[in-house]
């Protein structure tokens, strides 16, 4: 009997650590897939490509349980195909907090799937139950994976952080920068001192809601979709003192409308598309776009398909040029969503292709350039300084 009972709890060992070792890698290939569509580079979209400063909105990557400073095959960023893309600045969202079931339309706040991820990933005990805690081992991966790149990862944290990079590639330098983000506010745990916590820890962005309402906003995929809450009210007037960008990626219309209202400094939709172009209830209308260029700030716009009702970089070709059709060219860039638990036509090595597509549609050099990464950077330099 005693026999038994030890072959048993080998099995449970054994059957656990096999758990720990493969579920986190078979997980993100269930949800973050490359299928691959047909590329276009010419030689000519090549040399464009390589002279230009490129920034994405927002990728999900640090979620993950990998490497970010080793060639994956699995997901779609990675320091070495940030490299072979030319990124020069790539914005790292936090994710803490997803609903079971999540969907576009509804979804209660009452269910997580990151707290399985967290423990399966053997994170720090401190991230299973607290939001707050998620996004600074978040940072703390950020920073770790910067300090182990040999200087070829940059954590961008001021203006001066971004200037420097920018310098240094225009000498040749290979080098990519990156910064973070929040994927919805629920992190500060309802505590508005909670928001200058992750400022220190190196957040300069912040998505007012995910998939679910919260204590600080509605979410366009809510149950009540309502508007800002008095301390939401309170979070934005904070940020846009201490430096963090509005970002209203995921928020319901009414909470669109009044953040549009009452901001002092440009405003960005991370990453998504344009309900012009693929008429999906997350995507932006055309007042909400003027909108947000009204501000000064930049729509970006996304690869999957909820975002612009396909994968070809010709897709997200049309809803760039419908954003600039509406907003001016001075206010679209790119959102990803890479790692994001979304389906793309290529990883972030293959962003030539889109750099093509523009110019396929007649996209000046000039202009190409800003959609590419000048608006996205003009925005951040301006937005992360604090105020005097």
């Amino acid at each position: 009997m005693r026999k038994w009972l030890y072959g048993i709890v080998a099995l449970v060992v054994v059957a656990l650590a096999a758990f720990l070792i493969f579920a986190p890698g078979i997980a993100e290939r269930s949800m973050n897939k490359v299928v691959p569509v047909a590329l276009k580079i010419t030689p000519a979209a090549r040399q464009v490509h390589l002279g230009l400063d490129i920034a994405d909105m927002h990728a999900d990557t640090l979620l993950w349980k990998r490497d970010l400073l080793e060639r994956s095959t699995r997901g779609q960023v990675d320091l070495p195909r940030l490299q072979d893309g030319n990124v020069a600045l790539q914005i790292f969202s936090s994710v803490t907090k997803t609903p079971k079931g999540q969907n576009y339309d509804s979804n209660s706040a009452d269910t997580d799937n990151i707290t399985t991820l967290a423990i399966a990933d053997l994170q720090p005990i401190r991230t299973w139950n607290s939001l707050l805690q998620r996004s600074l081992w978040h940072a703390t991966k950020l920073d770790r994976f910067a300090a182990a790149s040999n200087g070829a990862l940059r954590v961008i944290r001021s203006p001066g952080d971004l200037d420097t990079l920018l310098a240094e590639r225009a000498k040749g330098a290979k080098i990519t920068g990156g910064m973070l983000s929040i994927e919805g506010l629920q992190d500060i745990e309802g505590n508005l001192a909670n928001l200058d916590t992750l400022y220190k820890a190196g957040f300069r962005m912040a998505g007012m809601a995910h998939f679910f309402d919260n204590e600080v906003a509605g979410s366009m995929h809510g149950e009540r979709k309502g508007g800002l809450t008095p301390l939401g009210r309170q979070v934005i007037a904070r940020m846009e003192k201490i430096g963090m960008i509005v970002d209203i990626a995921h928020s319901s219309h009414e909470t669109v409308a009044e953040i549009l209202k009452i901001a002092t400094r440009p405003v960005v939709a991370s990453h998504g598309g344009v309900q012009a172009t693929c008429k999906v209830n997350r995507n932006l209308t055309d007042d909400e776009i003027r909108g947000v260029a009204a501000t000064g700030g930049v729509v970006g716009i996304g690869y999957w398909d909820g975002a612009v009702c396909g994968t070809s970089p010709a897709k997200i070709a049309d809803a760039i040029a419908h954003a600039r059709n509406v907003g001016g060219i001075d206010h679209v860039g790119l959102g990803s969503d890479f790692d994001g638990a979304v389906t793309t036509g290529c990883d972030t090595s293959k962003l030539a292709a889109v750099t093509q597509a523009l110019m396929d549609r007649g996209f000046a050099r000039g202009d190409i350039a800003k959609v590419m990464g000048g608006n996205v950077l003009r925005v951040i330099r301006a937005g992360i300084a604090p105020r005097p």
